[in-house]
């Protein structure tokens, strides 16, 4: 199995939690295989244990990844560490585990690539500032670009940190009010794509905000979204 190549223009494509159509979302071997092809970025997503550490995955508990289910947010480090997940086939490996964020960053900084990284859950300031201290001495806050569907969490960032690169993820409607909450915190928007027509894209253009949307596996709407113009497109298998 490989990627779906698109003709994508200047539009940045981004790998949604690595090369999710390929391998296990968000462990490294969906970071290394979205980092050995053309992707400008690769996604994640970050949550807080119990014990106040990061680890990566997408979802409030691990039954859909893991097949054991423990809620991510009330579980330690080293009982989600632990775990061992299954591939895109269901075999186990022991190389599958929910990854740290710096095995996440390291990967990204060694290809190239441009970290996406997700703000998964409202997240306290002091977590947002230890993350942005914990990236920069990776050396790779210049190639990250925080999300987050909790604007608050954007806000914290901003205020730690105001050259933090950062957009908005939403699924609602583009307004003026969704427009004002990005332009008032120079947050870009990356938004759910069936949001986006003519006439979104064009009101988001006039004001300045950069359009990141999400999750695009259609090759063919994926090419009118480039067509109007979207800066970022995320996707599990176009490339």
């Amino acid at each position: 199995m490989d990627t779906i190549k698109i003709n994508k223009q200047i539009t940045r494509i981004i790998a949604h939690r690595g090369l999710s159509g390929i391998e296990r979302e968000n462990t490294c071997a969906a970071f290394i295989a979205a980092a050995n092809r053309s992707y400008y970025g690769i996604e994640t997503d970050v949550h807080v244990t119990a014990d106040g550490k990061y680890i990566l995955i997408h979802d409030d508990d691990t039954k859909r990844v893991a097949g054991v289910d423990l809620p991510v947010e009330q579980s330690t480090f080293e009982e989600l560490r632990g775990l061992t997940l299954p591939d895109k086939e269901g075999f186990k490996r022991g190389d599958l585990v929910l990854p740290t964020p710096e095995e996440y960053f390291s990967i990204c900084k060694r290809y190239g690539k441009v970290a996406v990284f997700e703000l998964k859950n409202r997240f306290l300031k002091e977590q947002i500032g230890e993350l942005v201290q914990r990236i920069k001495e990776l050396e790779m806050l210049e190639n990250t670009v925080f999300i987050s569907f909790f604007h608050a969490n954007l806000v914290d960032l901003k205020e730690i940190c105001p050259e933090a690169h950062a957009q908005y993820l939403s699924y609602r409607e583009i307004d003026e009010k969704l427009i004002a909450a990005c332009k008032d915190y120079d947050l870009g928007l990356d938004v759910r794509h069936d949001r986006l027509n003519e006439q979104t894209v064009a009101m988001l253009k006039q004001a300045g905000v950069e359009i990141n949307c999400w999750t695009v596996d259609d090759p063919a709407r994926a090419e009118e979204l480039i067509s109007l113009g979207v800066d970022y497109i995320t996707t599990n298998i176009l490339e």
